[in-house]
């Protein structure tokens, strides 16, 4: 598998705010977590029912890969996050992902991120 292209995809059913297509990148039992849910998220059902309410309470947000590295198990990857349809706007967060794949879907993914000064 390549993990740039599976990256970029994967973000981009994000930025699209695509349930179903971003259901298709994890498998049936991943584990989720993020700062909203720290203890983790269990299985699509429990997955689609966040993310459901995540989009809905959020504005447009377009995810950029930015770098890539391979660990055992799968890669961690770093990316951009722009809020809001300003196509000019500068990223607002910089985010970072633990993923580890089993076969050509994720089981684990970890997100961490941090919110970046705004333009002097």
């Amino acid at each position: 598998m390549n993990i740039t292209d599976f990256n970029t995809r994967w973000l981009q059913a994000w930025t699209n705010k695509n349930v179903d297509a971003l259901l298709a990148f994890y498998a049936a039992d991943a584990t989720y977590i993020d700062q909203q849910v720290p203890h983790g998220l269990t299985g699509h059902d429990q997955l689609r029912a966040y993310l459901t309410g995540l989009f809905a309470a959020t504005p447009p947000m377009r995810y950029e890969p930015e770098e890539i590295w391979p660990i055992a198990g799968g890669f961690c990857g770093r990316w951009y996050c722009t809020i809001g349809e300003d196509p000019s706007a500068k990223p607002a967060l910089r985010g970072f992902d633990l993923v580890l794949l089993r076969g050509e879907t994720i089981a684990l993914n970890e997100v961490y991120t941090h919110p970046l000064p705004s333009a002097p």
